[in-house]
């Protein structure tokens, strides 16, 4: 990269910070304020900050594209928006008009304490966001040269700073920024790759054929594991805080509607680089790397530089926003629900909570080597784990009582959570009865449900 390439990263985290650091008013100190932005939100800042956020995982993308093609969108994208229009269709609505600031809250309201505390550990794990975290590192060692750990610690903390001074309003503020820097940066990409390597012809004569297929190269079942997965949707955090905090129950749904099609839009050009990635750099060592691989072949001085930082802000909306929900879980769910904290303390905990996720997902992040991989095993966990809970205090009127809320919780973590241990303790890494962890969680939460329910006036 050139100067000007630099010059163009360096002007962008400028404004970045300017924007995140915008003046904030006494009410953004309350617990509200700073966790839902007092529940002001627009329903253009509502999509454009849910988009970013659920992408953030722009390069694991990259990684899967390279590898399987066309499954990618088989993977990471038909089964979330089934999911997605799920949630609109029963539990945008439901949700805005509960007045909660946090899941935990519902539970709390529907399933009592023990559930909510579980809710919150499951929730505190597995939003710190690892995976984003380790494509900040690998971004920053491409960019600078800096080993992965120094690029992680750095690019992380220069994500965090603007949400620790102000809360919510900053998330949504610099994500409508994040959020017009991917859609350019990738229909810049797209453009150049059809213009200087070719259409369709050169992908179909330079990629492999089963790159083409729905499978890619991946069994059936690992195909099926992602839908169950993509379940996770539904007691998805980013979705309920944006609903919590947008300023009518009709915008949190039609929020919704809208984002699915910019998402398709947005897995077309995504996909496409993939693939153009492929074809193009048919030895790359390391997938991960593959679009700005691809950019460093094709884009020049100035467009390479507009690229690379669309590439930082789709990586970091994801970071801000995820690190600030399990800070959030931190200070209002453990520090004010179950360890005495005031209301007006619920911001200064949430901040200190934002140092501890930033400290575990850095962790975490260098101890795993897959983004694929980080998605896979804490969404195998998660979703047995809050689905039912979660689904059912909205909707429907069966309900479990507290015990048998907060063992059906339990239990089908652990289910899933052995299930996963013993694929990754085999040599050759095949699960108990060759069974993915997700389904045998998902059947036992259903099991305890169907038995322990029962109809509520």
């Amino acid at each position: 990269m050139s100067a000007l390439d630099y010059a163009i990263v360096a002007a962008y985290l400028i404004g970045l910070l300017a924007v995140g650091f915008l003046r904030r008013s006494r009410s953004d100190e309350t617990a509200a304020g700073f966790i839902i932005g007092s529940r002001t939100l627009t329903l253009p800042a509502f999509v454009a900050s849910l988009v970013s956020t659920w992408y953030g995982g722009i390069l694991g993308v990259g990684e899967f594209s390279f590898k399987h093609g066309v499954s990618m969108w088989f993977v990471f994208g038909l089964p979330y928006y089934i999911a997605a229009l799920i949630f609109a269709l029963f539990l945008a609505n439901r949700a805005r008009k509960s007045e909660h600031l946090t899941i935990p809250d519902r539970l709390e309201k529907t399933y009592g304490r023990t559930t909510a505390g579980f809710a919150a550990v499951i929730l505190f794990v597995t939003t710190v966001p690892a995976a984003n975290v380790l494509m900040i590192g690998s971004l920053m060692r491409l960019l600078f040269g800096w080993p992965l750990w120094v690029g992680a610690i750095l690019g992380t903390l220069f994500s965090v700073v603007y949400v620790h001074y102000g809360g919510f309003k900053s998330v949504v503020r610099t994500d409508i920024l994040q959020f017009c820097m991917m859609y350019a940066g990738f229909i810049l990409l797209f453009v150049a790759s059809v213009v200087k390597l070719g259409g369709f012809d050169f992908l179909t004569a330079s990629v492999p054929s089963e790159h083409f297929t729905w499978r890619g190269g991946n069994s059936g079942w690992y195909i099926a594991v992602w839908y169950v997965i993509a379940l996770q949707t539904l007691i998805e955090p980013a979705f309920y805080q944006r609903c919590y905090a947008v300023k009518n129950a009709r915008d949190a749904r039609k929020g919704i509607f809208l984002s699915i099609g910019l998402w398709f839009v947005f897995d077309f050009l995504t996909l496409s680089c993939g693939l153009f990635a492929k074809a193009q750099l048919q030895t790359l060592s390391d997938p991960i790397a593959s679009y700005p691989a691809l950019a460093l072949e094709i884009l020049p001085i100035g467009l390479l530089g507009f690229f690379m930082t669309s590439l930082i802000a789709a990586v970091m909306s994801n970071v801000d926003s995820y690190l600030f929900i399990a800070a959030s879980t931190f200070g209002r769910d453990f520090m004010w629900r179950y360890f005495g904290a005031s209301e007006d303390r619920v911001a200064h905990w949430t901040r200190v909570g934002l140092v501890v996720a930033t400290s575990l997902a850095l962790a975490m992040a260098l101890f795993f080597e897959s983004i694929v991989d980080i998605w896979h095993h804490f969404g195998s966990i998660s979703t047995p784990a809050l689905l039912v809970p979660l689904f059912t205090s909205y909707v429907g009127r069966w309900r479990m009582t507290s015990k048998w809320a907060a063992a059906c919780s339990i239990i089908s973590a652990l289910v899933s959570l052995i299930w996963l241990i013993s694929g990754i303790l085999s040599i050759d890494g095949s699960y108990w009865l060759g069974t993915e962890p997700v389904f045998p969680g998902v059947v036992v939460s259903l099991v305890i449900f169907a038995v322990a329910r029962k109809q509520c006036p």
